[in-house]
């Protein structure tokens, strides 16, 4: 049982080959940032393409709690009147994030430097989620919490009252931290300075750039270094949300090993610190052409023509771990059809995500009689050549991505592919089901 309510048990098998075109929503990175961003400018930001999985509501439903007019105005077109920056207001009430770990990270780092007491919660998976690599930075700007032990929510987080800018070096590659200390230093004057060793994600600086915030990066011996000047007055955007190249992940890999497919799969952000798994893939022997390559609302994007293909295991190169850390599940349950091992290190972030990814995929892979190597920060998989027994059923711990690579695996393998509970899939990728099934997958509900 997952623990947050009812499961969904699921099933995939093989079929006749994937045809046709993939419409993937909103990118789930983009959208929790466009909310936050939004409320903290000052004026209405509108914003076209956002991702309406349950994570993004809760941004946006949190958003709304501390202060700005946030309203749906149609299907993915969302408007967001903010307060400024500094002008969050407490909350009446505990902010529930859900399953949103980036969600709850994002809006503690932005109302860590706002003198408000905030309380935040969530369901069963996040509150086992550690929240100390956050809460430890923003004290330094003189943020204070208190929570259940390690870090731990329900945490309660007061804000600064007279904050300070801070120089962090973040101890892990993690876009989550980084955006967290950049938006805690909207408030605290003067410069804030991050340093990551590593170069994550960088939705936020650019994002901030687009808002109006001085922030720059250069790249020195101590690594990415990043300097955001303090209290500037946000101005009002209007976003464009490129489509997800997590989500994207899922029906891309399984077009690659479902023999005879051809899709499309348009308007896809392959902003460089994001676009890995596509290089990994590419680098596997498969056949992804990138089409009509374009640059919208400040995001490279582009319109993927995947067609089945051959794959060869390589070996994955450590840094480019955080360009795809959430698509290690995925490539994962692909690599199990390649001819040789695929080796991927440097992924320890994977076992502090909805759940401990890499022992997951681990024990989900040997139930479908594919052989693993596992450590602490590396998975190798043995590839089958192209044949995978399957039959087997994996947990998914309620962990959108878990449950989503192995129905995707289930489409060619030798024999059907169960997972005890789907149900975490709305949250990053609602429409996940329907858009396989379109393309002519078979996913069926409650099999067990």
């Amino acid at each position: 049982m997952s623990g947050h309510g009812t499961p969904t048990p699921m099933q995939s098998r093989a079929g006749g080959p994937l045809k046709g075109t993939a419409e993937i929503p909103g990118d789930k990175s983009v959208s929790h940032r466009s909310l936050i961003l939004g409320a903290l400018a000052v004026g209405e930001t509108k914003i076209s393409g956002l991702l309406e999985g349950d994570d993004i509501l809760d941004t946006a439903k949190a958003m709304a709690a501390l202060g700005a007019d946030v309203e749906r105005v149609g299907d993915g077109e969302w408007r967001v009147n903010g307060v400024g920056v500094g002008g969050f207001a407490e909350p009446d009430n505990v902010i529930d994030c859900g399953n949103a770990g980036t969600g709850v990270r994002l809006i503690m780092g932005a109302v860590s430097t706002s003198p408000i007491t905030v309380t935040f919660t969530g369901d069963a998976s996040l509150r086992s989620r550690p929240m100390g690599r956050i809460t430890d930075p923003l004290t330094l700007f003189g943020a204070q919490t208190v929570g259940r032990a390690n870090g731990l929510l329900p945490l309660t987080l007061v804000g600064a009252h007279e904050p300070m800018p801070v120089r962090y070096t973040s101890p892990h590659a993690s876009a989550q931290i980084k955006s967290a200390v950049l938006l805690a230093g909207l408030n605290a004057p003067g410069k804030t300075v991050l340093i990551e060793k590593e170069k994550t994600r960088d939705h936020t600086e650019r994002m901030l750039r687009g808002f109006g915030a001085e922030i720059e990066t250069v790249e020195t011996d101590e690594g990415f270094e990043i300097t955001l000047t303090g209290q500037p007055e946000l101005r009002p955007q209007t976003i464009a949300v490129p489509r997800d190249p997590s989500s994207a992940a899922f029906p891309v890999c399984a077009a690659l090993i479902v023999e005879g497919s051809d899709i499309l799969v348009p308007n896809i952000g392959l902003n460089p610190t994001r676009a890995g798994l596509f290089t990994t893939l590419v680098e596997m022997g498969a056949d992804i052409t990138f089409e009509n390559q374009r640059e919208e609302g400040g995001e490279p994007v582009a319109d993927l023509r995947v067609k089945a293909s051959k794959l060869q295991g390589i070996e994955v190169p450590s840094e480019r771990a955080p360009s795809m850390i959430d698509e290690y599940p995925i490539l994962s349950a692909v690599a199990s059809f390649a001819t040789g091992k695929t080796v991927m290190r440097g992924i320890r972030e994977l076992r502090v995500k909805e759940c401990d990814r890499i022992d997951a995929m681990a024990r989900g892979l040997e139930a479908m009689g594919v052989t693993i190597e596992e450590g602490e920060d590396f998975l190798i998989v043995h590839g089958q050549g192209g044949k995978v027994q399957g039959g087997g059923k994996a947990s998914t711990f309620f962990d959108h991505r878990i449950g989503m690579s192995f129905l995707c695996m289930g489409l060619a393998t030798e024999r059907p592919v169960s997972i005890d509970d789907g149900s975490a899939i709305a949250t990053s990728f609602p429409i996940f089901e329907n858009l396989m099934k379109d393309l002519g997958a078979s996913i069926m509900r409650n099999n067990r």
